[in-house]
């Protein structure tokens, strides 16, 4: 009985890792998060539901040992963030007041060209910094829209597979109800075949004892008959063999009177042949007679034994007509079963619990749906205003960047060796002033940089090391694990559990391996099984009617006991008489002399007389040669024949008593074995086809249980949906965000350098106001005042 498998639905593809344009970036993100926040989850401390108030010093404590790496850099972004702008401020003041490079003045000195290229080298290794970060903030910016904008199809695909699994359920349930038709065919097929079926059973049982006593009676009869057609055999021949002796006699005398003539005109020369050997050798009339075997064996023919033998394979062969006939109201009351039983597992759809787990985890993916619908638009538009908003803030380092190019580029071009600082060309100056414009901006814009780098970086920093990092090291499945952490949210009461025992590191693993639902859920606990699939009432019912079957056949006579007489005496009547001497006659000539020889010996003697004897010798051996001749040709068939049928009697015969004996023990046994054991065998062979019956039911039952704990159900499409929020969160979103606060923050720190070196590099390409010369008068004065050397400067107005 070949039930099928379960019918598994297709899904769609899982999500991949998006491919980074900057791996090593989000590495060194990665890597630097997992710096700041070495420490495992505190899940004795978190507590979604628990009020702010209820937080003693104890868990704030634990919170704060938590998040000292965030709480450090927060300081840090802090004290960026008040005092570069103050530090600007003064610095801006200071210059207005001829202080800290404010005065137009630059001292010359020995070296300057090397300083300056060395100035000039660090501002072009820090503005490529600030140029790289600036592009990796831009591409991270464009891809977390990317990632917000595909996030809503990704969710959508996701909850489709939801959707297709939820509705594959009830259509694997109902395949499993469906197959039961396939067991209750065969029952109701075997039940209206019930004849053919059962019948021959119970046929195949009573032949396995009958064919062996009417193979033996069968062969007995047919030995008898063979036997009788060769003692009929032997009667013909013996009629045949005695018919021809008395005619070929009768010729003999005439030839021998002839020739007796023919020899006494020869005269002496004839005197020698003698004719004492034309006579028979055999009497065939002394052959003993066979008519008493025949008689005896006739009258088992003309018995009815082998009709009666035919009449027992027929009265076997309509035991199926009569179990068909007999067995019409157990079929009726077992068919009324088989419908109480379809209507018992059709009911079984209701009862299973995986439609409450439908329902529920339906109702909240639709929830999902309308909350993503609801909020797609919104989100869309706010991330557009976002991605707007990034791209002008990380503007604001390229122009700080751009300013630095044109001063790194216009300084160089319009500065000539040999120049007095006052004397310097515009090119050059413009270059200091682009310079001193990226400062500028520097000091204008890297704190609002540094308040987006801190929001960006506690926020999403602690939402990928809470989520992404936790889910991936399973200390995420222990929150959970534990119910109540979460205020809304209680696994067990989603899918319509009892009690808080629902584990989700637990399903999550078994739905990695493709279990199903009933191992997943533990659903054996909630219902059983074996009660929802109990038929045995039913079962109860059909093997109660079959025991109350009574179904009686035609009694099997196999002989009587005038056959058994009968064929015994024919087995002891039928032995043959003693053919010894019969045998020894037919082994003879059938002549005492050979006609030939003497044919020859006449032929001789014509050639030694007259011409008249002559002729009649050659005439009498012409005649013995023919006559030879036609005794030979009549004589062969018959005595071979006789020959042949005698041996054949003989050893046939033998073994006939023995046989008969044999066969009519075996009769005796199996007639009393039918009379005793017939019903036993139906009850037995009717037990037999019951359970056939139930073995269906059997088997069903069991492949449905089978079936219902290993296949229905199986849930690696949740573990394909939670890795695909998995995905999405934090390969698609955050890493797209840690990659931005990373990048802006690594121009951010970037941004100081660049004022300070910028700022010490445009001393060289401005125009400076006040020129200064530098002489080395070593050689000019006396060594005493080499010591009070004093550059002169001249003023230029």
């Amino acid at each position: 009985m070949e039930l099928g498998n379960i019918p598994q639905p297709t899904y769609g593809p899982g999500l991949e890792a998006p491919g980074s344009n900057t791996p090593g970036l989000l590495a060194m993100a990665h890597g630097f998060l997992r710096l700041v926040q070495p420490n495992p989850l505190p899940l004795e401390v978190i507590d979604f539901g628990q009020s702010q108030i209820e937080f003693n010093q104890e868990d704030i404590k634990e919170l704060l040992l938590y998040e000292p790496g965030f709480l450090v850099c927060v300081a840090i972004g802090v004290l960026f963030i008040i005092f570069v702008p103050l530090v600007g401020c003064c610095f801006c003041c200071c210059r207005c007041c001829g202080n800290c490079g404010g005065r137009m003045y630059q001292k010359q000195e020995p070296g300057m060209g090397c300083r300056r290229w060395a100035l000039w080298a660090s501002v072009l290794l820090v503005t490529a910094f600030l140029l790289a970060g600036g592009v990796c903030a831009f591409i991270s910016n464009a891809r977390f829209s990317q990632a917000v904008n595909s996030t809503f199809p990704n969710v959508n695909n996701t909850l489709d597979n939801i959707r297709t699994y939820l509705a594959s359920i009830p259509q694997q349930v109902d395949f499993i109800i469906d197959s039961s038709d396939v067991p209750l065919g065969h029952v109701n097929s075997s039940l209206q075949d019930i004849g053919p079926n059962l019948g021959s059973m119970i046929t195949s049982h009573i032949r396995n004892s009958t064919d062996g006593a009417l193979g033996s009676l069968q062969s007995l009869l047919q030995g008898m008959e063979k036997l009788e057609a060769t003692f009929y055999d032997i009667t013909t021949s013996h009629s045949d063999l005695e018919e021809l002796q008395s005619q070929f006699g009768q010729r003999l005398d005439s030839l021998r009177d002839s020739l007796n003539q023919t020899l006494q005109r020869c005269g002496s020369p004839c005197n020698s042949v003698s004719l004492s050997d034309l006579t028979f050798t055999a009497n065939f009339s002394t052959i003993p007679s066979v008519q008493q075997q025949l008689e005896a064996l006739r009258d088992v023919s003309r018995s009815s034994t082998v009709t009666d033998l035919e009449k027992v394979n027929r009265t076997l062969n309509t035991i199926s007509e009569k179990v068909q006939e007999q067995a019409q109201d157990v079929v009726a009351k077992t068919q009324d079963q088989l419908g109480f039983i379809r209507q018992e597992i059709r009911s079984l759809q209701e009862q299973l619990p995986f439609l409450d787990v439908e329902e529920k985890v339906g109702a909240f993916v639709g929830n999902i749906t309308l909350v993503l619908e609801e909020y797609r638009g919104p989100i869309i538009t706010w991330d557009g205003l976002r991605l707007i908003v990034c791209a002008l803030l990380c503007c604001t380092v390229l122009l700080v960047v751009l300013c630095n190019v044109f001063g790194l580029l216009l300084g160089p071009l319009g500065l000539k060796e040999g120049v007095l600082p006052t004397k310097r060309s515009g090119l050059s100056n413009a270059g200091g002033n682009f310079f001193m414009a990226g400062v500028g901006f520097s000091f204008i814009f890297s704190w609002l940089l540094m308040l987006l780098v801190m929001i960006i970086f506690v926020v999403g920093g602690n939402v990928y090391m809470l989520f992404c990092e936790s889910w991936r090291n399973q200390q995420l499945f222990q929150l959970l694990d534990t119910p109540g952490l979460i205020p809304g949210f209680n696994l067990s009461e989603l899918l319509g559990q009892e009690g808080d025992t629902t584990n989700f590191s637990e399903i999550y693993r078994q739905c990695h391996q493709d279990a199903s639902l009933w191992k997943t859920l533990h659903l054996d606990q909630r219902v059983s099984l074996d009660e929802l699939l109990n038929i045995s009432q039913y079962t109860g019912e059909i093997s109660m009617a079959f025991e109350e079957m009574n179904i009686t056949l035609s009694p099997v006579s196999l002989l009587n006991q005038t056959q058994e007489d009968m064929l015994l005496h024919a087995s002891q009547a039928g032995q043959p008489p003693d053919f010894t001497l019969t045998l020894e006659q037919l082994d003879q000539n059938i002549t005492q002399g050979s006609l030939l020889d003497l044919a020859t010996e006449l032929e001789q003697l014509a050639e030694k007389t007259d011409i008249d004897v002559k002729t009649d010798l050659e005439d009498e051996a012409r005649k013995l040669r023919e006559m030879d001749k036609e005794m030979q040709a009549d004589f062969s068939g018959p005595l071979q024949s006789l020959k042949k049928n005698i041996h054949s009697v003989q050893s046939g015969a033998a073994q006939l008593e023995g046989q008969t004996r044999t066969a009519l023990d075996k009769a005796n046994k199996t007639q009393k074995f039918l009379e005793r054991e017939t019903p036993n065998i139906i009850k037995n062979e009717t037990r037999t086809f019951l359970e056939q019956l139930l073995h269906f039911f059997e088997t069903y039952i069991s492949w449905a249980k089978s079936r219902l704990t290993e296949d229905v159900a199986r849930c690696k499409p949740v573990a394909q949906t939670l890795d695909n929020v998995e995905v999405i969160g934090c390969d698609y979103i955050m890493d797209s965000v840690n990659a931005f606060w990373f990048s802006l923050g690594w121009c951010t720190l970037f941004l100081l350098p660049s004022i300070i070196l910028s700022v010490r590099l445009a001393k060289f390409y401005r125009r400076m106001d006040i020129a200064d010369v530098y002489r080395n008068e070593e050689f000019e004065m006396p060594p005493a005042f080499n010591y009070y050397i004093i550059p002169r400067p001249s003023t230029r107005h």
